[in-house]
C-alpha cells in the first residue's frame, strides 16, 4: 500500500526523524491558511499523487508570497498531473502540501527496502540526490552504494559510519546520521514497510540533515497489525478494479495490453504474460486466482477482467493443483452467463479434474476457443484478437 508524501514525512516524524514543517490542503483555502501559519518568505506547493516525478511534471512550485500560494494551489488542485510514472493518462491532483522552504546546501539519496536474495533490509545511498536514481544507476553506478543490515542484530555503528561514507559526510552532519539511521530503520520494520525511499535527503546551509521528500510503501499482508496505518489508504489514487479485486483476495494489476489473463500461480502468471509478448501482443492484466478460489471468486475474477475496456480477449490458463478445473470451468460459466461475452475466450486447462473443467465448458454451449497448452493459448487468443 502506498501513501502520500505528507503522511509519508508525519509517520517518519513519529519516529523523531527530522522533517520539514508543513500542512496538507484539500482546497486553495486550506492551502493558504497552511502557508500562513507556517510563516514566510518562502513555502513550496506540492502536488500529492502516488507518482515520483513530480517536479518535473509541473508538480512542485515555490511561492514567495500569499497571493503565489493562492496562485499555484488554483492551478495544482484538479490538474491532471503527468510524470514518468503516472504513464500518458497521468494523475488527478485532488490534495496539496503546503510546506516551508528549505536551504539546500546538498542534495543526497537514501532509500530502505527488503532485499529478498538476503531476507534483509537493504540501505541505498547516493551522493547523487534529486535524480532519478535509475538514471545514476545506468551513467555512475559507482556512485551508489548499497549494504544490508542483519534484523537478528539491527543497526550497528558501523553500518552509520558506512553510511555517512557513501554520502561524503564529516563532522556534526555524520554524527546526525548515526542517529538517523536507526531511526529510520525502527520506523521501517515497526510499521511493516516494504519500501522508504528519501529523495532528496538534504543538507541544509547550517549542517542538518533534513528529509526533504518522502515516498513509503506498505506490505499489504502486514496491514492487519496497523489499523492506523490502513486508515491512510486513498483509493482514489489506486485503479477501481484492483480495488474490487482486492475484496475477494485475488492478485490482480492492471496493465496496458489487451490481453487479459486469468491464471493460478503467480509463476505461471508471469510466464503467461511473457508468452503472450512472444505471440505479438500485450498482457491487459496480471491476475492471479490463488490455490484455492472458490467458484464466486473465479467469476468475480472474470468480471473485473471484462470490465476493463482496453481487454479484446481473454486467456483463462489453469493448472490445476490444489485448484480444480471444474472449479474454474464453474467459476468462468457462470459469469460469462451473466455478463455475456463480447471478447474471444480462450480457455486451457489441466491437471485435477481437468477432464470435467473441459465437458463444462463444453456443454455450456459459450463460444469458448479451447488451447491444448500455454503455447497454443496464446497463440489462438492473440490470432482471436488481430484477426
Amino acid at each position: 500500500m502506498n501513501i502520500h508524501e505528507h503522511q509519508a514525512k508525519a509517520v517518519l516524524k513519529a519516529f523523531g526523524i527530522p522533517v520539514p514543517r508543513g500542512y496538507p490542503a484539500f482546497s486553495v483555502k486550506e492551502a493558504v491558511a497552511a502557508a500562513e501559519k507556517l510563516g514566510g518568505p518562502v513555502w513550496v506547493v506540492k502536488a500529492q499523487i502516488h507518482a515520483g516525478g513530480r517536479g518535473k511534471g509541473g508538480g512542485v512550485k515555490i511561492a514567495k508570497s500569499l497571493d503565489e500560494v493562492r496562485t499555484i494551489a488554483e492551478a495544482m488542485l484538479g490538474m491532471t498531473l503527468v510524470t514518468h510514472q503516472t504513464g500518458p493518462k497521468g494523475r488527478l491532483v485532488r490534495r496539496l502540501y503546503i510546506e516551508e522552504g528549505a536551504n539546500i546546501a546538498r542534495e543526497l539519496y537514501l532509500s530502505l527496502l527488503v532485499d529478498r536474495e538476503t531476507s534483509r533490509v537493504a540501505v541505498v545511498a547516493s551522493t547523487e540526490g534529486g535524480m532519478d536514481i535509475e538514471e545514476v544507476a545506468h551513467s555512475t553506478p559507482e556512485k551508489i552504494v548499497t549494504f544490508t543490515i542483519d534484523p537478528a542484530t539491527g543497526v550497528f555503528p558501523h553500518h552509520a559510519l558506512a553510511l555517512s561514507k557513501a554520502l561524503n559526510l564529516t563532522g556534526d552532519t555524520a554524527k546526525q546520521a548515526r542517529s538517523l539511521l536507526p531511526a529510520l530503520y525502527k520506523a521501517f520494520v515497526e510499521t511493516d514497510m516494504s519500501l522508504l525511499e528519501i529523495n532528496p535527503l538534504i543538507v541544509t546551509g547550517d549542517d542538518k540533515l533534513v528529509v526533504l521528500d518522502a515516498k513509503i510503501s506498505f506490505d499489504d499482508n502486514a496491514l492487519y497489525r496497523h489499523e492506523d496505518i490502513r486508515a491512510l489508504r486513498d483509493e482514489t489514487e489506486e485503479d477501481a478494479k484492483e480495488i474490487e479485486a482486492s475484496k475477494y483476495d485475488l492478485s490482480y494489476i492492471a496493465l496496458e495490453g489487451e490481453i487479459g489473463c486469468m491464471v493460478n500461480g503467480a509463476g505461471l502468471a508471469m510466464a503467461t504474460m511473457d508468452i503472450i509478448r512472444l505471440y505479438g501482443a500485450a498482457p491487459a492484466n496480471f491476475l492471479d486466482v490463488g490455490g484455492g478460489a472458490s467458484k464466486e471468486k473465479v467469476a468475480a475474477a472474470f468480471k473485473i477482467i471484462t470490465a476493463d475496456p482496453n481487454v479484446k480477449g481473454i486467456l483463462v490458463n489453469i493448472f490445476g493443483g490444489i485448484m480444480r478445473c471444474d472449479i474454474i470451468a464453474e467459476g468462468v460459466v457462470e459469469a460469462v452467463r451473466e455478463m455475456g461475452l463480447t471478447v474471444p475466450l480462450v480457455v486451457r486447462l489441466e491437471g485435477t479434474n481437468v477432464e470435467l473443467g473441459k465437458s463444462i465448458i463444453r456443454d455450456s454451449g459459450l463460444n469458448v476457443i479451447a488451447a491444448n497448452d500455454l503455447a497454443d493459448g496464446a497463440e489462438k487468443i492473440v490470432k482471436a484478437v488481430r484477426g
